[in-house]
């Protein structure tokens, strides 16, 4: 939906995940006046200084690029100098505080992809299907001093496959997110926008440690499952074999199978088996330490005895 009147907007954001609502709400009109991004960063085994999503998706639109690592005195000067009638952050990486959280006349609106209360922090999507919620989705506030905390302007849950990791979730999440981000800044320009205060009890959801992705093998199959969708592709599944990490980079369900022992392995049509606290998982693609991402049927026919993992 087009605003009836555009808006003078900055944009903040960073990873793949904002690039549709920048996208979207360029493509709505929108006068977007600069994008605040965080630095380069060095990536790959050459660590390369390379631009955020956001930075090169601003860069092809032709928008102005700020790149701040937080909003500091220095940012807040240059944002509040472009006189934007609102800010939009979408996972840009850093708080908002005053006076820059007061700057816009509309202040600012996040794009967050939980149903809040539920999940508020940084890795909401992660943490969502590591418990096992049956609903994800995303909502759109105001920015306010409490962590993500503001009065909700729209919330919506959207449908996502059963299997589907953090990564294939915040994708789906990412873009039903920037069409409702667009109808709410809509609303906004033509002055007829509302938003209600959050209601329950909130959960919070801090950013996942490598640690977070450890799959106890004891848990139920289910427990375990969720915690690999959860901790997919960061900070990654991983195990253990002969006390080395063991990366678990693609894993189902098995459906039904012979019982194994937790942590046990056996080989299948479409992969191996590994026993939990109930029904056996399916891997289909590993990472043994010291080597590269492989076939999990691959890694299996390689070994010499069969292999148990968490030991």
């Amino acid at each position: 939906m087009t605003s009836p009147r555009p808006l003078r907007l900055v944009f903040a954001g960073t990873p793949d995940v904002a690039v549709p609502s920048l996208r979207a709400l360029h493509a709505a009109g929108h006068d977007i006046a600069a994008v605040v991004t965080r630095p380069d960063a060095p990536l790959g085994r050459k660590r390369v200084l390379t631009p955020s999503p956001v930075a090169q998706a601003a860069d092809e639109l032709g928008l102005r690029v700020i790149r701040a690592a937080r909003l500091d005195a220095d940012a807040t000067e240059a944002i509040t100098a472009l006189a934007p009638e609102l800010a939009v952050v979408v996972a840009y990486g850093g708080l908002v505080r005053e006076p820059l959280l007061s700057a816009p006349r509309h202040g600012w609106i996040n794009l967050h992809f939980s149903l809040l209360p539920r999940w508020r922090g940084s890795a909401p999507v992660q943490h969502a299907l590591i418990a096992g919620d049956a609903e994800l989705g995303t909502a759109v506030f105001q920015l306010v001093r409490e962590l993500d905390a503001g009065d909700v302007y729209a919330q919506e849950a959207v449908p996502l496959p059963d299997d589907a990791t953090a990564g294939e979730a915040l994708a789906v999440l990412a873009e039903a997110g920037a069409a409702q981000l667009v109808d709410v800044v809509s609303t906004i320009a033509a002055g007829n926008a509302q938003a209600r205060p959050q209601e329950g009890d909130p959960t919070p959801a801090p950013k996942l440690e490598l640690a977070d992705g450890l799959l106890e093998w004891t848990e139920p199959a289910d427990r375990v499952f969720a915690r690999y969708r959860g901790v997919t592709p960061e900070p990654g599944a991983h195990t253990t074999l002969d006390g080395a990490r063991f990366k678990i980079l693609r894993m189902a369900r098995a459906g039904a199978g012979a019982p194994l022992a937790p942590g046990e392995t056996a080989a299948a049509k479409d992969g191996v088996l590994v026993g939990t606290g109930t029904e056996p998982l399916l891997l289909t693609r590993v990472q043994p330490a010291g080597k590269g991402a492989m076939a999990a049927a691959d890694w299996f026919r390689g070994l010499r005895e069969t292999a148990r993992l968490g030991a």
